[in-house]
């Protein structure tokens, strides 16, 4: 199951609903995300679990229970959104990773600041996105105009309700500059924070669906001209530190009323000799959590839809 924000075809109606099955059904009287991650945890899993999308059966058909007042929808009848509205912010951790903690060390100007954050008791954290600048599986990732040296981050996301308690999980590409980092660790907003650098996967999974969280498979491949250019791949147990804790830290400076997604760092970074290119394709998958296919573009053009899919969720399309 996963918790699913779409846009319906029939009505162009945004709605929140469940996946199950490649069928996605309403979550009733639900209007946003945002308002599942206002909810405690038990109260959230009683209402998905008690949710009318109905039992999967052996042909995959899916039945109803009533509630939801849908035997549910075609995934081809929607238009899947990012799982992410309203006043919830994306935020990421850094250098969570040895390997992220030696390709920063590799790249930077101040190579002593990445050795001391990776060994300190206080994680890095930094702000990503707001809901409305995150895009998902299908549309264009982007690397900035004034770099030179771009690679996406696959991680493990971890979706936090309003009581910093986690909910969920999806799969995250929290896109990089690494030649305006390197250059001064000051410049990490521009180099981690423009149009195009935040995709999240489709539908938020379950926190209690994943049986551990701590050993999650997590790989990457950069297809350019229908051949692998660059291809890597870990696992949340090689991280150097624990989820809760992440959490905790993001949630002991600020209130986050409508919950947060937080990217958990990244274990895959291609050598400095390796850089995106328009028109790359950057795949990512998060065992049991979801994956990302993202062509890549240059500058914030082709991300100007963004804007118009604040009040027409549809301008989306133009650029799937």
């Amino acid at each position: 199951m996963e918790i699913v924000r779409y846009a319906d075809r029939s009505d162009r109606a945004v709605r929140v609903g469940v996946r199950r099955a490649g069928r996605v059904s309403p979550l009733a009287g639900v209007g946003s995300v945002s308002e599942l991650l206002r909810l405690p945890l038990a109260e959230l899993r009683g209402l998905l679990e008690g949710a009318g999308a109905g039992a999967v059966g052996s042909d995959g058909s899916v039945g109803t229970d009533g509630r939801s007042g849908s035997d549910g929808l075609d995934e081809s009848q929607v238009l899947l959104l990012p799982p992410v509205d309203g006043l919830t912010e994306v935020w990421a951790s850094g250098v969570t990773y040895e390997r992220s903690m030696a390709a920063r060390v590799e790249e930077s100007s101040q190579k002593d600041a990445y050795q001391k954050v990776y060994e300190a008791e206080r994680p890095e954290l930094f702000f990503k996105a707001p809901a409305w600048r995150v895009v998902t599986d299908g549309e264009p990732v982007a690397i900035r105009i004034d770099s030179g040296l771009d690679v996406p981050e696959p991680e493990l996301g971890v979706v936090a309700n309003a009581y910093g308690e986690i909910v969920g999980y999806v799969a995250c590409n929290d896109m990089s500059s690494r030649a305006i980092e390197g250059e001064n660790p000051l410049y990490l907003p521009q180099a981690k924070v423009y149009a195009g650098s935040c995709a999240i996967s489709t539908g938020i999974r379950p926190a209690w669906e994943i049986s551990d969280a701590t050993s999650l498979d997590i790989s990457l491949a950069v297809v350019r001209d229908g051949q692998t250019a660059w291809k890597g791949e870990t696992s949340t147990a090689r991280m150097h530190r624990d989820l809760p804790t992440l959490v905790d830290y993001l949630f002991r400076g600020d209130a986050h009323p409508a919950g947060a997604f937080l990217a958990t760092g990244t274990g895959i970074i291609p050598e400095m000799s390796f850089t995106l290119a328009a028109g790359d394709r950057v795949e990512i998958e998060v065992a049991e959590v979801g994956v990302l296919s993202n062509p890549v573009v240059v500058g914030k053009e082709p991300l100007a839809w963004l804007v118009d899919a604040l009040s027409d969720p549809f301008a989306r399309e133009v650029a799937r």
